[in-house]
């Protein structure tokens, strides 16, 4: 039966590797491969031990170590923390944020105290400036400019909040990973191709979101963060511990790709919102929290009225429970049933500096044990702690708002934010995309997607690819899109990217060998080389095709896969259609799910700038040479790279039963080889068996295999024949080095994925 050439790769999965394909992914933590153990060859010294410290770096050791370690509510892990600051004095800490025009008490002035602490035992901060991920989430109406500015905004705050900035680095995101848009994005497939879709759901509670809820583009954030702390250079992720999940995932990225140093993870506590129940503070609930720019009445109202506790709450109904955000159960790390907002930021802001003190109610207290413990005995009123609270804490941003009153830097940027603020009307719809280099303009376009990436390639997809590029309609454009990228995040050849480029590399010159003409006449464009010409827009389409679809309707493409690289491949191909904008789509049958994918986001967002594609499946046999009963074999499928030898053994054992023409593997092939392109089948044979006969047509052919005038042992040689003279290019092709070259790596690369 005819099925589509796309599935031929998949068929030679079952009897080799997956094409090429390899499944390696992390669903759990502890469940990555295990690093390589370090043993001693060829009688190789010890290294020497190092040398004793004495109790005076003993002692400022543990002095580093008490500051870095009194900032996280969770250290993983302590020992591995001891041992960065034993070993690297200058380390380096990161976090991220989102400049978005408003700033918190505890991004303001918790993380300042924090920071300091960092910096004081000899760290370097590093703040990830997401001001790239403020454009694409359309803050400040999506105007880059005025989102910088928000951010410098974010930065005098700190200044004035007291952070020590002498050791403080600012990396603004969209300038840092366009400028290494390369490694950035390797780095982010890489982390892809490990982890599976299970994995990479739990770490959705940085989105806050319902795992069941999450569209496709909230599997891409996790990844980009993670991505954040290599691209950095990152020894410690300091961040809160809602980010705890995130931060594992780069761990066990370490222990997949054999990585000895993992990033320690210092997770400062969360605190809570001033409302009952409320996890944490949020931007989008003023009452929530005290904001940096709030006047002094503000401060006071929202602490008067904030929830206050002496008793923990009722459990919550049962109903109610179910409903959680992803990873709730682990928003906060230390045990707390009473809950109490104003006893939070008692406990953490206010005796967050060494020595503070606090005054509520006529009395000091010098920890907040003792601030507790009066609480909860009566010693102390809610009204009393309140009125101290609100005290202590505009004595905190007093600073702040005078800093922007006296320094006229810091007072412009204050006015030109909340100017940004007045502007309410909805940023204008732009389809951000990459324009594919090296189109005519004015030209349609007609695309073909090369499949992924695969150590042999299989006859039929050749063809296949063949009969699509020769599809293109009169007056267009022919283009072959070979998505090496897609191909690296999907773990083809094990992901390794040189490889991955002689699979391309090698099918190019393949069909340049069979369809010489034709391919003068086409396009080839390699996905990694047009995204870097602008990797801004072209990620900013694909994540924002990732918000448009349900993360179901994403893995609907090929739910079979359950490897991140299944969405992340998915979303790229629709903005691979993005970019090229074609007028017509030439496919097998199985890639229409994908390219109906591509149809779908041009009706969700609405597009009317581009074209509305059409695809055009074009059929093509797979050639499987084997029975329908037994699964494939590796020998049941004709490869470019076979010898002439091999072909013929492959076409001597090719299921061929006398008389059955609704099954004959030998009638396909000649049909798509020989036929198709014009040629002949030449049985030669003695006259009492039939005599020579030249066949021209497969309905001839057909009807004489079918009535037994044509025998099994006198089809296949004369088709073994026919084949050869189509395959006299690729012979002539595989003599050259650069062929030889690319095979040789795809073998060795085929023998070690087989090996494990």
């Amino acid at each position: 039966s005819t099925k589509g050439c796309s599935r031929t790769c998949t068929r030679m999965a079952d009897a080799t590797i997956a094409a090429g394909v390899e499944k390696m992914t992390v669903s759990e933590p502890g469940a990555a491969a295990a690093a390589p153990k370090e043993t001693a060859k060829g009688g190789a010294k010890a290294p020497a031990p190092a040398p004793a410290l004495s109790p005076e770096e003993l002692a400022e050791i543990e002095r580093k170590y008490s500051l870095v370690r009194g900032v996280g509510e969770e250290c993983i892990s302590e020992a591995e923390l001891r041992n960065l600051l034993t070993k690297k004095p200058t380390f380096r800490l990161y976090d991220g944020f989102e400049p978005s025009g408003r700033m918190h008490i505890a991004q303001g002035v918790f993380k300042a105290m924090n920071v300091n602490k960092c910096t004081q035992a000899g760290g370097t901060f590093v703040f990830w400036v997401a001001d790239w991920f403020a454009l694409m989430n359309d803050k400040m109406g999506g105007d880059l400019s005025k989102i910088q500015v928000v951010g410098q905004y974010l930065i005098e705050v700190w200044k004035a909040a007291g952070m020590d900035l002498s050791k403080v680095e600012f990396e603004w995101c969209a300038e840092a990973i366009t400028k290494n848009a390369g490694a950035y994005w390797t780095q982010a497939l890489d982390i892809a191709r490990v982890f599976n879709i299970t994995r990479i759901k739990k770490c959705c509670q940085i989105m806050g979101r319902l795992e069941g809820t999450l569209t496709a583009a909230q599997i891409l954030y996790p990844l980009m963060q993670c991505t954040d702390i290599f691209f950095l250079k990152a020894d410690i992720c300091q961040l809160g511990v809602d980010q705890r999940k995130v931060n594992m995932l780069a761990r066990e990225y370490c222990d997949a790709v054999k990585i000895k140093l993992k990033p320690i993870i210092l997770s400062h506590h969360m605190l809570l919102g001033l409302g009952k129940g409320q996890e944490k503070m949020s931007k989008s609930d003023p009452n929530s929290a005290i904001f940096m720019e709030d006047t002094p009445e503000e401060v006071e109202r929202k602490i008067m009225q904030a929830y206050c506790p002496n008793a923990p709450a009722a459990p919550a109904a049962s109903a109610e429970a179910e409903v959680e955000d992803a990873g709730k159960e682990s928003m906060h790390l230390v045990a707390d049933d009473l809950m109490n907002p104003c006893l939070d930021y008692v406990h953490y802001i206010i005796f967050s500096p060494p020595g503070a003190t606090f005054t509520a109610g006529g009395t000091t207290f010098s920890s907040y044990e003792e601030v507790r413990d009066a609480f909860l005995s009566g010693k102390l009123s809610e009204n009393d702690l309140k009125v101290g609270l609100a005290a202590a804490v505009n004595a905190l941003i007093q600073p702040v708002r005078e800093h922007f009153v006296k320094d006229e830097r810091a007072k412009q940027i204050f006015e030109q934010v909340k100017e940004f603020k007045k502007d309410t009307a909805p940023p204008p719809k732009i389809l951000r995309r990459l324009q594919a280099p090296g189109l005519p303009e004015g030209v349609p376009v007609h695309a073909v997607f090369a499949p992924w990436a695969s150590p042999q390639t299989p006859l039929s997809v050749v063809l296949g690819l063949i009969a699509q590029l020769a599809a293109a309609p009169a007056g267009s454009t022919p283009v072959l899109w070979l998505p090496d990228w897609a191909s690296f995040s999907l773990n083809c050849l094990g992901g390794d990217a040189k490889a991955i480029a002689c699979a391309y590399s090698l099918l190019v010159l393949e069909l340049k060998a069979l369809a010489p003409e034709l391919m003068e006449t086409v396009r080839v464009i390699w996905q990694k080389e047009a995204i870097l010409e602008n990797p801004s827009d072209y990620w900013v389409s694909v994540i924002n095709v990732g918000r448009s679809f349900q993360l179901q309707d994403v893995r609907a493409v090929d739910e079979a896969n359950e490897a991140v690289g299944q969405v992340l491949s998915s979303l790229m191909h629709v903005g691979d259609v993005l970019a090229l904008s074609p007028t017509t789509i030439g496919c097998s049958p199985g890639q229409v799910a994908l390219h109906n994918l591509a149809l779908g986001y041009y009706s969700k967002a609405e597009i009317t700038t581009l074209p509305l594609p059409t695809v055009c499946p074009v059929p093509c046999d797979e050639l499987c040479l084997g029975g329908l009963e037994a699964p494939p074999s590796a020998d049941d499928f004709l490869l470019l790279s076979d010898s002439a030898q091999d072909t013929g053994k492959k076409l001597k054992k090719a299921f061929c039963e006398p008389g059955n023409v609704a099954h004959c593997p030998p009638l396909s092939v000649a049909n798509a080889v020989v036929f198709a392109r014009g040629g002949s089948v030449n049985v030669a044979r003695k006259e009492e068996n039939g005599g020579d006969k030249a066949y021209t047509t497969l309905d001839e052919l057909r009807a004489d295999y079918a009535e037994g005038r044509l025998h099994p042992a006198d089809l296949k040689p004369a088709l073994t024949k026919a084949v050869e003279e189509f395959l006299t290019p690729i012979r002539a092709l595989f003599k050259t080095k650069e062929a030889k070259d690319a095979d040789a790596k795809l073998k060795a690369v085929l023998k070690k994925m087989t090996k494990k």
